[in-house]
């Protein structure tokens, strides 16, 4: 899988779109079988990326936020792109953020309590009347492709800033707000109440004693409307892309009644037997690595398979490792992650949009642990090679763009790409023995030969140091050259020329 796009990355003489059909080719040929796209959907802001969700129904086809594109490009170009996809053999992931909605059309009064910040199980304050931006008329839409138009009462709650709407930062330092309370001005998380309110679901993650709210509106997916036109957007985005599956946003925060409904509800409509689901699952226990898998397995447990995870413990167990560097224990480097315990259930990953270090100002929930570029092409190595999980490229770390790319790194990922193809196969055999020198060896099958990887993390002013590691790689021919040359100084592909040598069954480097 790749994640074909980054957060502030666009092109200056061509939309994104376009740019995503000229490189299914590229992408094909590399051996991509799986592109996530970044939300589709119309955004509360001109230049918004999608998960400032207005509209999902406006694909860039509406007079909406001020544009009919979305930041993205059009709906016939996304169209266009996706059926050159499709006849490529490239499926198509939909990002779908379903947590909530920014952006309101009008505002309206309604009946709400202050909810503590920390605790939202506790109250911060009386029950009170607040003017809120919750009516979602769609005018620019006009009722094609569904009719349903939202007010406070398919929300749970929202968030007011004192003097301010909710502010998002866009990538030219401009900002644009949503979700303003005009009669309070008050900064403050208000659960809605009064007839036909519940509160917040008690089927979401426990974090702060009840995580349902996230960001702007809320919504309530027990509302029986709310859930119908959310299952028949899931059912028309599919039919209309042509895509295989969803990347779920924001998971910890959505009712999982719903969203196990909603994938069977997708599956059933779509016919889509193999439907393919990963979810975003974050928790600020994971940035403890003692931690990290505690809060995931349970949602996992209870998915039953539905959808997998972006394996977020393996990820910070790399981001360690690349601060860390020789002091790190590699031998440890799978320990309390996704991949170890549940690996078809984990999609790996070495960074995302949400991981990397921004070239601009960003104030919202972006985690910002990169994995250092000393340690990254180590890092694709081990979710690329070793044949276990489900891995994911990042847009940023292969492709060339101004925020992110190290050209020696996005080298060094496609040749790792081209050994994926064209070696990572069969049995896997591992040999974690030393704390700055593991290995491991794919044995290969009928019509591949296998690979034998090692990975170190000592440091270039270490001196000159020589790893002995021992491995059995079956029977060798040396008849197979090796695809090329793939180090950082610290990581190499089995490559007889860079003094790699074979005597019998074992190999030591």
């Amino acid at each position: 899988m790749i994640q074909f796009f980054t957060w502030d990355t666009l092109l200056e003489d061509l939309t994104w779109w376009k740019h995503f059909e000229n490189e299914i080719p590229r992408l094909v040929e590399l051996g991509f079988t799986q592109v996530w796209l970044p939300p589709m959907n119309k955004a509360a802001q001109k230049r918004g990326h999608g998960y400032d969700a207005y509209d999902l129904w406006d694909l860039g086809e509406f007079n909406q936020k001020g544009s009919i594109s979305t930041r993205w490009g059009s709906r016939e170009e996304l169209i266009q792109a996706c059926q050159v996809a499709r006849q490529h053999g490239l499926d198509i992931l939909i990002d779908a953020v379903l947590n909530h909605k920014h952006g309101g059309d009008s505002t309206e009064k309604a009946q709400a309590i202050p909810s503590n910040p920390e605790n939202r199980l506790k109250d911060a304050g009386n029950q009170r009347e607040i003017e809120t931006w919750t009516i979602f008329n769609y005018a620019g839409r006009a009722g094609k492709y569904s009719k349903f138009r939202w007010n406070q009462s398919h929300f749970t709650g929202q968030f007011t800033w004192k003097e301010a709407r909710l502010l998002f930062v866009l990538s030219d330092g401009e900002f644009e707000g949503v979700d303003f309370d005009q009669k309070t001005k008050s900064n403050a998380i208000y659960r809605f109440v009064g007839p036909g309110h519940k509160g917040w679901s008690r089927n979401v993650d426990r974090e702060l004693g009840n995580y349902d709210y996230l960001m702007g509106n809320d919504i309530d997916h027990r509302h029986p409307d709310v859930r119908d036109d959310l299952f028949n957007w899931g059912a028309w985005i599919l039919d209309t892309t042509g895509a295989s599956g969803y990347r779920l946003d924001a998971i910890k925060h959505i009712d999982r009644n719903f969203l196990i409904d909603f994938i069977r509800s997708s599956r059933e409509k779509t016919n889509q037997d193999r439907l393919f689901c990963v979810s975003e699952y974050w928790s600020g226990e994971q940035l403890i690595l003692s931690k990290s898998i505690r809060r995931l397995l349970p949602y996992v447990r209870m998915f039953k398979g539905e959808t997998a995870f972006f394996d977020v413990p393996l990820h910070m167990n790399l981001c360690q490792a690349s601060r860390q560097r020789s002091r790190f224990d590699l031998r440890t480097i799978f320990n309390g992650t996704l991949v170890q315990v549940k690996p078809r259930d984990a999609v790996t990953f070495v960074d995302n949009h949400d991981t990397v270090k921004l070239s601009t100002s960003r104030s919202d929930c972006s985690i910002y642990v990169q994995v250092e570029p000393a340690f990254k092409i180590q890092a694709y190595a081990l979710i690329l090679l070793r044949g276990v999980g489900h891995p994911c490229v990042f847009y940023g770390d292969l492709f060339p763009n101004k925020d992110y790319y190290n050209e020696n790194v996005g080298r060094n990922i496609a040749l790792l790409i081209e050994a994926r193809k064209n070696f990572a196969y069969g049995p896997l055999e591992e040999y974690f023995h030393d704390r700055n020198c593991i290995g491991f060896v794919r044995k290969g099958d009928a019509k591949h030969p296998g690979c034998a990887v090692i990975i170190s993390n000592k440091e270039e002013d270490s001196g000159t140091f020589l790893h002995n590691l021992r491995m059995n790689v079956g029977k060798v021919s040396f008849s197979v050259p090796p695809i090329g040359k793939c180090w950082n100084n610290v990581s190499e592909l089995y490559d007889p020329a860079r003094g790699v040598w074979v005597k019998g069954g074992d190999v030591s480097a």
